[in-house]
């Protein structure tokens, strides 16, 4: 299993450059930020200096969206930084939340994200795309290789991500949930005519490493992780508008916004929200990992099972560098070690 961080572009600069840093030194292979530029500072800037930095992690948005950036630009965005720092760029994307509400806009309907994903994808690798009426394609990017992977939740975006995904982000760690949307996920690439095992997997969720064995210490983890909740009920809202509380959709992703009722996108992915409240303690443990590095790697282990080939670690919180240093000495370790004892 790979191991990435989820960065907000919040300023200093500097110290988003830092963190990413700290990140491969503890192991880390992927650094990932939140792409929303009204909230926080323009992040492929901040790529080419973390890319500068590092020798190795690979970096992308988690996610960007085709509403608010031209998708030729996102794809020279990234050719540029492959040609410059040696094809360590991936794309995370979706329909749009925070980048696009903030602008008073709605989320890209599914077949502007699929045609979205086409051109960012084919013109990232040294490809024609069609764009429009013209056949475009970028003479001096050879050699540039870059994956597109989805974030989705509901049915229709679960099965455009297994037809045309190189990966599948879902943003939260419930196993249960999980291994549903995997499913979803897979059969569609299956019914594709393409190898479901080729999609890769990733989940990502807060997590927070600390002893947790008091209870004021475990309530202080779930009120520092419980904004992840009011930003999966954002995208959970859109599918029940659309599907209802009667699909097929697990009812744990479901029954816990009833008692939601807005949400101020200027608190974004900032602890302490004060409009997540009605985010329940269960949601927050079974969305996030919580606790020891034991719990951890018992929680990765479910999840790895599941089929899950990277953990993206949102890194939200007041205990940055010490969840990385655990991740880092003893977390990362022991699920490579179990690999090496399953082969």
């Amino acid at each position: 299993m790979d191991f990435g961080v989820v960065l907000q572009t919040h300023p200093p600069a500097s110290r988003t450059v830092e963190l990413a840093r700290q990140a491969e030194t503890h192991g880390f292979s992927h650094v990932w930020t939140f792409d929303s530029h009204l909230l926080w500072q323009e992040p492929f800037v901040i790529y080419s200096a973390i890319l500068a930095a590092t020798r190795k992690v690979v970096v992308g948005p988690m996610v960007t969206n085709p509403a608010t950036r031209d998708w030729t630009v996102l794809a020279s965005l990234f050719a540029t930084l492959n040609e410059m720092y040696g094809n360590r760029t991936i794309c995370g994307i979706g329909r749009g939340d925070s980048a696009v509400r903030t602008l008073n806009g709605r989320p890209s309907n599914l077949a502007t994200l699929r045609d979205s994903i086409e051109v960012i994808r084919e013109l990232a690798n040294d490809r024609p795309a069609q764009v429009g009426d013209r056949t475009v394609r970028f003479p001096w990017a050879k050699g540039s290789e870059l994956d597109v992977w989805v974030a989705a939740y509901g049915p229709l975006a679960l099965k455009l991500t297994g037809e045309v995904g190189d990966g599948f982000i879902l943003q939260l760690a419930d196993p249960d949930i999980t291994a549903w949307m995997v499913k979803a996920v897979r059969d569609s690439a299956e019914a594709a005519g393409r190898d479901p095992d080729a999609v890769k997997i990733c989940v990502a969720a807060p997590g927070y490493v600390g002893d947790g064995a008091s209870p004021s210490e475990r309530a202080h983890m779930r009120e520092q992780c419980r904004w992840f909740g009011g930003m999966v009920g954002n995208h959970v809202a859109d599918i029940v508008k659309r599907y209802g509380t009667d699909s097929a959709i697990p009812k744990a992703l479901t029954d816990y916004i009833k008692e939601r009722e807005g949400y101020d996108y200027n608190e974004h992915g900032r602890a302490g929200n004060s409009h997540t409240r009605f985010v329940p303690d269960e949601i927050v443990e079974r969305f996030c990992l919580l606790g020891s590095p034991h719990e951890h790697v018992e929680r990765l282990r479910e999840l790895q099972a599941l089929g899950c080939d990277q953990f993206a670690l949102y890194l939200q919180h007041d205990n940055k560098e010490e969840t990385m240093r655990m991740y880092g000495e003893r977390i990362i370790p022991a699920l490579a070690e179990q690999v090496v004892a399953t082969a």
